[in-house]
């Protein structure tokens, strides 16, 4: 299965240059803890992730260490060049790859390095958990075909 197929399409996005209290407001809004930091775009280009930021970079970066967020952007504390898996990559390459680095979500990129969407482990047990459905699924209907054919 290939990431493209799993991944939220609909990233969270924030540029460089908002304030983090703006951040921390979109997290908020949209229930979410991560957020795809963009790069400035030329005209007719698409996005590109140049960092991510999490609630946990607002806690340990700014709150645990007392510094005021009013005076930083999330381009500040935001985690640059982050890890990216491609839409057409193996969930099981994509997978490796999170658990060598330590992260929970990576930004999904098209061919030209695009924003294409975020992959979580989330989406991934959510994709496991149909695939076991459809097993079980299979399981009990060769039980009920069998019944019907061989009273």
């Amino acid at each position: 299965m290939k990431v493209g197929r799993i991944c939220e399409r609909r990233a969270v996005t924030i540029s460089a240059e908002e304030a983090l209290p703006t951040a921390a407001r979109m997290m908020r809004e949209q229930h979410i803890g991560y957020l795809v930091v963009v790069g400035p775009e030329s005209s007719g280009e698409l996005p590109r992730p140049i960092g991510v930021l999490t609630d946990r970079d607002i806690v340990v970066t700014v709150v645990a260490k007392e510094a005021d967020p009013r005076e930083l952007t999330a381009g500040d504390i935001m985690n640059v060049e982050p890890v990216t898996v491609g839409e057409s990559d193996s969930i099981e390459s994509a997978l490796q790859l999170m658990r060598r680095v330590g992260v929970r979500r990576v930004p999904v990129v098209g061919r030209a390095g695009e924003l294409a969407g975020v992959l979580s482990l989330d989406d991934v047990i959510d994709a496991l958990a149909a695939e076991i459905a459809n097993v079980a699924g299979a399981i009990r209907n060769e039980r009920r075909v069998e019944g019907a054919l061989r009273p």
